[in-house]
């Protein structure tokens, strides 16, 4: 196989899209993905490691590393005692979904 013919990740993202039901469950996953993003983000922007997250919050660090991974379903006060600790604060909005 030539190196030339081998697709990028975005590549084979963006043909996946053309699939509706692909496409429908990648934005079904975009606000746990987003949860997860915005956690890892707030924590890397702090140079803390999730032990130091875990003793910021008396979140157990096993529960810090499920809910970065998406094992863990937060509710919305473990998402806020998670922000308080790293002196945030959780913002939840409703968006219009755009029209296509």
């Amino acid at each position: 196989m030539n190196i030339d013919d081998l697709r990028t990740l975005d590549d084979l993202h963006s043909e996946s899209m053309q699939n509706p039901e692909y496409a429908e469950a990648w934005e079904n996953l975009q606000p746990e993905l987003a949860v997860m993003r915005a956690i890892i983000d707030a924590r890397s922007s702090l140079g803390l490691t999730q032990q130091q997250v875990a003793e910021r919050t008396g979140i157990a660090q096993t529960e810090i590393s499920k809910l970065e991974n998406g094992t863990r379903n937060p509710s919305i006060k473990l998402l806020q005692r998670l922000a308080a600790g790293l002196g945030y604060t959780l913002k939840i909005e409703f968006v219009p979904k755009l029209q296509a």
